[in-house]
């Protein structure tokens, strides 16, 4: 007899605050604040929706990671990233960029001159075993990332990690991820089969929605933590809204945290500091000129 699908309900609901990063930006956070983390996911950031003046944008200059992986998804704007290992790109409105940082790069995201920058950074927890490993980057375009709707319309999805309505994920994750952008009109309803193993969230940054099998609306900038079973219910509230629904295998692993840095101990978080001050970790080469830019940015990014 086959068993009964269970649909997740709501466990915690949680309201993000806003802050300041990077050289001064402003972000929406969920997470670390009320809540320290949802193992895996050690942060959300929506950074965001602000109009800048020309010449006003403001980032994240110089900045070191080890211990984990950073997710940038654009959702409108422009951002210019570079690094230690001497990648360089630009990522627009739709694209996504997951680092894995491992055992160690400075980074630098930076706005480019377009005056309207909204988008996400989110921090995954690398296990153990991956936390010294070499830096990998997977940069996809948004016509690249695949997305599906629903027979009716009234439901569509960028499948950034993980899959839904048939749509697999290009991106590769060191553990089972998901990252899904969605989209609910007034009258979708959807239930998508996820493995009960994996911790889910939604987190609302446009409209409403309503979550699990009652239906609990959530609005703009609240983040559900959802309990155990087979699946996730989606439907569309009065007004369309758009989410991010994130999840992950716990890794049940100790956690020794401080800024940009991730680890399991103490000590190896004193010996990532240690790395990072004696150049073993690398640094951006520029141009003065270029240079002098990215002094101007402000302070390095230090969430948490």
């Amino acid at each position: 007899m086959a068993r009964e699908n269970r649909v997740r309900e709501i466990e915690q609901v949680v309201t993000a605050h806003r802050q300041l990063e990077g050289g001064g930006f402003v972000v929406r956070r969920p997470f670390p604040g009320e809540i320290d983390s949802v193992d895996p996911f050690l942060l959300i950031d929506e950074m965001g929706p602000v109009d800048y003046a020309p010449g006003e944008a403001i980032g994240a200059p110089d900045h070191p990671h080890r211990g984990f992986e950073t997710v940038t998804y654009v959702l409108e704007g422009e951002m210019e990233h570079e690094d230690s290992a001497g990648h360089r790109g630009k990522l627009g409105p739709g694209d996504v960029q997951w680092m894995t940082a491992g055992g160690g790069v400075v980074h630098s995201e930076m706005p480019s001159r377009r005056i309207r920058e909204h988008g996400f950074q989110v921090w995954v927890n690398l296990p153990r075993r991956d936390k010294l490993i070499r830096p990998r980057y997977q940069e996809y375009s948004r016509e690249k990332l695949p997305q599906a709707n629903t027979g009716d319309g009234k439901a569509q999805v960028r499948v950034i990690a993980g899959e839904a309505l048939g749509a697999h994920a290009v991106i590769e994750t060191r553990t089972p991820i998901v990252f899904q952008d969605w989209t609910l009109q007034p009258g979708a309803d959807v239930t998508i089969p996820f493995t009960p193993d994996l911790r889910m969230l939604v987190y609302v940054f446009e409209g409403s929605v309503r979550i699990g099998p009652n239906g609990t609306t959530l609005e703009e900038g609240q983040l559900a933590i959802l309990g155990t079973g087979d699946s996730v219910r989606l439907v569309g509230a009065a007004r369309p809204g758009r989410i991010l629904l994130l999840g992950g295998v716990p890794l049940h692993e100790p956690v020794a945290r401080y800024g940009p840095f991730v680890m399991n101990t103490r000590a190896e978080l004193v010996q990532a500091f240690e790395d990072y001050e004696s150049g073993r970790m690398g640094e951006i080469t520029r141009s003065a000129e270029i240079q002098g830019d990215a002094n101007r940015g402000g302070r390095a990014l230090d969430p948490g």
